[in-house]
Order: C-alpha cells, then structure tokens, then sequence
C-alpha cells in the first residue's frame, strides 16, 4: 500500500484540501530523470528505483547507458524528462539507445514559471519535473502505464523484501574498515561502474537483486 505524505498549503489563500494529504505509491519501473532536484521532487510522489541522467551527461557515460539497458530488461524504465528542448534531447538520445519493448514515456504539461530555488526562469520559461507538483507527477506516470502498487492496488499481496541499509552494514558493505573494498568486489562481480555512491548501489541493487540473491552473493565476497 502507497505511503502517506502530508503537506500544508503553499499559499495563503490555499484551499486546505490542496494542502492535504496523498499517497506516495510504490511503483515497479525504473524512472529516469534528468538530475537530482528532480530526483528529490518525485521522491514525494513515489517509491521507486530513480536513476539521473545527469543533464547530458549520460551521452559520453557508456557504463551508465549499459546499466539503463539492464535495468530496463529486468525492471522496464519510465522517460520523465523535463518539456523543454533539453528534456526532449535526452529522451530521443535514450529512446534510440535502449530497447524500445522495455521503455514507457511519462510527459509533464508546459507550465510557465521559475523554480523555487533559481533566480531566474529556464531558457524557454518552462517549469522542469523538479517544479511539478506530486499530484502532476503521479498523472504523467500513470497516464504513461506505470505499474502502481498503491492504495488502489491489491493489499492482500506480501510486499517483497527490501534490501536495506542495514543489510548493507551486516554485510559488510559498510560502516566497516574494508567496506568500500566489499563495496567495489559486489560492484565488479554485478558488473556495475565502479563510482556508484553507496545510495545509488542501494537502489540498483533492490533492482536487480531479490534479497535472497544479494544474501548469497554477499556471502562470497
């Protein structure tokens, strides 16, 4: 069941049931977004596996497009970039990257407006992803096919298990004295980049791995 998430009006003259509360829905995809503030802005929307293109980045990083290409055969990707030009450079560049069958497109609607964080608007005054609000987001992803597990999915399904951050300390991958040796010996053995933050190996890894497979890979580091 989805995760409830609260919030006050934004405005003065709000209405209170804009300011309410909804459901942060667990959804299967992988979402591809284009950097981390929009990464931090869907986070209030969903639980699921979120992987930032970095901007264009992604265009000279083969090791991150080889793991997309993984992703989308084991757990299919949503494209949620933003609607400017920019957004719609990187979404062409992995749609004819990537295999066509595993990939599901989300669009936000053009909104006039500057983020909250910027001095300035955007080059073509567009909100990106990180101005839309959860509601806008949870539209885009299910008018694009996501498959939700929210509170209008069944409940009576067992949830499956998580990896976690403390697995990841009982396992040695850290907190420990040779945990980043750990860390980059179940990187080679999946073969995954090497500079994967321990936050975004968490994520892959609950990608790619059930929990039973991680416990038995760990086990022979």
């Amino acid at each position: 069941m989805g995760i409830k998430n609260c919030r006050p009006p934004q405005r003065r003259r709000e209405p209170a049931a804009l300011g309410s509360c909804f459901f942060v829905v667990r959804i299967r995809e992988v979402i591809v977004v284009e950097g981390r503030y929009d990464k931090n802005t869907l986070r209030q929307a969903v639980d699921a596996v979120i992987i930032e293109t970095d901007g264009f980045g992604v265009f000279s990083d083969k090791e991150k497009l080889s793991l997309l290409r993984r992703l989308a055969e084991r757990r299919g990707l949503i494209i949620l970039t933003d609607s400017d030009s920019a957004g719609f450079l990187i979404r062409n560049y992995l749609k004819g990257s990537l295999p066509r069958d595993k990939i599901k497109h989300a669009y936000i609607p053009d909104v006039s407006g500057k983020e909250k964080r910027k001095t300035a608007p955007a080059r073509e005054g567009k909100l990106g992803v990180e101005g839309m609000r959860p509601q806008i987001l949870l539209t885009a992803l299910k008018n694009a096919g996501a498959t939700m597990d929210g509170p209008a999915a069944d409940s009576q399904a067992a949830p499956e298990r998580r990896i976690t951050k403390t697995d990841l300390y009982l396992a040695g991958l850290s907190g420990g004295k040779d945990s980043g040796e750990r860390r980059k010996a179940l990187l080679r053995a999946l073969d995954l980049p090497a500079r994967l933050s321990p936050n975004a190996m968490l994520e892959v890894l609950n990608a790619l791995l059930s929990y039973e497979a991680f416990q038995a890979l760990a086990s022979e580091l």
